[in-house]
Order: structure tokens, then C-alpha cells, then sequence
């Protein structure tokens, strides 16, 4: 090989050696691109974390609330408050869906917790039967 067709080889490789302006820019789009989406994916496991929280925490409540009554007295139960900024209320009537024995009364009891979420407002529900008290049970 001659020593001007190795000069000009030589000077091609050099020229070639490194990323162009355009490679560069494209890389860098990517890279933004990609970080970009793992932001908002990892923002939105943190929001989707807090609201099941609050939920776990409604629940808790409310089934609180339903604990309190193993019976309830004879005109039954209508109690609300505020814990924080969740919101409950304790709610009962006679349960008529069923035959029941006579002397004795059941009541749906309904406990219902709600809070804002964000732009929506969040609420839960828990609804079970509790018997209403007899004499005995009331005087103790």
C-alpha cells in the first residue's frame, strides 16, 4: 500500500471513531423518553399505595364500629362522627328478609366510612346482621 492510500485510511478511521451530533441528540431523547415513563410509573405505584391504605384504614373503622354492637338495644342504632378527615356513619333497622323465631329481632347494621380521595370521593360499606338485646343482656 502506498503511504498516501494508508494516510487517507488512517484519516477516514478518525473520522469515524465517535458518536455523531445526531446519535447523540437521538440517544439522549431515548434516555429522556425512558426516564420520563419510570417517573410516572413509579409516581403512580405511590399514589395507588396511598389509596389502598385508606381504604385498609376505612375498613378498619368500619369494622370497628360493627364490633361495638354484638346486640343492639331494642330501638336500635343511628350514630355518626368524624375521625380525622374520614367521615362514619352507624346504621341500623329491622331485618325482614328472613322468617325468624318468634321473641326474637334481628337488625342490618350498616357501617359506612367515606373520605375525599383526591379528585373523587372514596366510601366504604360493611353490612351485617346483629340480634337486638333482650331484658337481660340490657340491664347488665
Amino acid at each position: 500500500m502506498t503511504e498516501a492510500v494508508r494516510g487517507h485510511a488512517d484519516c477516514r478511521a478518525a473520522q469515524q471513531s465517535g458518536f455523531s451530533l445526531i446519535e447523540m441528540i437521538v440517544a439522549m431523547l431515548i434516555l429522556s423518553i425512558s426516564m420520563g415513563l419510570l417517573y410516572q410509573s413509579s409516581a403512580g405505584a405511590t399514589r395507588n399505595v396511598r389509596i389502598d391504605e385508606r381504604y385498609a384504614y376505612g375498613i378498619l373503622m368500619a369494622q370497628s364500629l360493627i364490633a361495638e354492637y354484638p346486640w343492639l338495644p331494642a330501638g336500635g342504632v343511628r350514630r355518626s362522627g368524624e375521625v380525622e378527615d374520614f367521615r362514619w356513619q352507624l346504621l341500623s333497622e329491622p331485618y325482614t328478609e328472613v322468617e325468624i323465631p318468634e321473641g326474637m329481632e334481628l337488625h342490618r347494621l350498616e357501617a359506612r366510612v367515606s373520605w375525599e380521595g383526591g379528585d373523587t370521593p372514596r366510601q366504604v360499606t360493611l353490612v351485617t346482621v346483629v340480634p337486638v338485646a333482650a331484658e337481660e343482656q340490657v340491664a347488665r
